[in-house]
Formats: C-alpha cells, sequence, structure tokens
C-alpha cells in the first residue's frame, strides 16, 4: 500500500520547482537590465566671460578630491571663448574644476541627468591656495 502523504509531498515539491524556476526566468531580464546599465554622460559648455586664460579642466566626484585627466588637452579657454567638456557619470553630479594661468581653481558642481552651461565671469572667485 503507497502512502497517500508522500504522493502530497512530491506534488508540492514539483509546485515549489516550477514556482523557483519562473521566479528565476521572469527575474533574468531585470538582472541584465541592473548589470549592464551604462553611466550617464553630461557635457558641459563653459563660457569664459572673464579676463582668465583657462589652461586645465578637469572633472570630479562631488566628494572628492581625485581629479580625472585634463580635458583641454593642450588647448585653453581664453576670454571671450567657450569650450564644450563631455564625460560620463557614475553619481547624479560632478564637479568641473578650471585652473587659470596663476594656478589658481574655480569649481562648479553640475547635474549628470542634463547638459549644462557655466558662465565665468570676472565676479568669479578663484582658489588660490592659502597665502
Amino acid at each position: 500500500m503507497k502512502n497517500p502523504s508522500f504522493k502530497g509531498t512530491a506534488n508540492v515539491h514539483r509546485l515549489l520547482i516550477v514556482v523557483l524556476v519562473a521566479l528565476v526566468i521572469g527575474g533574468l531580464p531585470l538582472l541584465a537590465c541592473a548589470f549592464s546599465r551604462a553611466p550617464a554622460s553630461t557635457s558641459v559648455t563653459v563660457v569664459n566671460n572673464s579676463n582668465l586664460q583657462f589652461k586645465h579642466a578637469y572633472f570630479s566626484p562631488v566628494d572628492g578630491n581625485n581629479w580625472g585627466p585634463d580635458q583641454l588637452n593642450s588647448s585653453t579657454i581664453g576670454p571671450g571663448t567657450s569650450h564644450t567638456l563631455s564625460t560620463s557619470c557614475e553619481s547624479s553630479s560632478i564637479k568641473v574644476v578650471l585652473e587659470d594661468q596663476n594656478g589658481c581653481f574655480l569649481y562648479k558642481t553640475v547635474s549628470c541627468s542634463d547638459n549644462s552651461t557655466w558662465t565665468v565671469t570676472n565676479d568669479s572667485t578663484p582658489d588660490c591656495g592659502s597665502s
């Protein structure tokens, strides 16, 4: 004589396996999307309406000082000119750093969700370090 409770247990196990397989198959597209999401990219147009000449431009995390490579590649942003910088973002915002001909810096935080314009004027106060 067969044990009727064993048959019920086997059916429960089969049902559980089917449900788990369905969950795994259904969740694969979500996992693929999460792992393949490319970082956001943004561009910042620097408009130089100041008397300064910028020799270097960098991107940095907002809360860090580990700047990336020089974005100007041996060019400059002279008075009355503009230059568009582009980068990818790992977070929602990024810091743009400009270095002028005197070795002083200007900083601006921009959103990575849209392209922006940063207009530098003679009223902008550069960071020239401690004296």
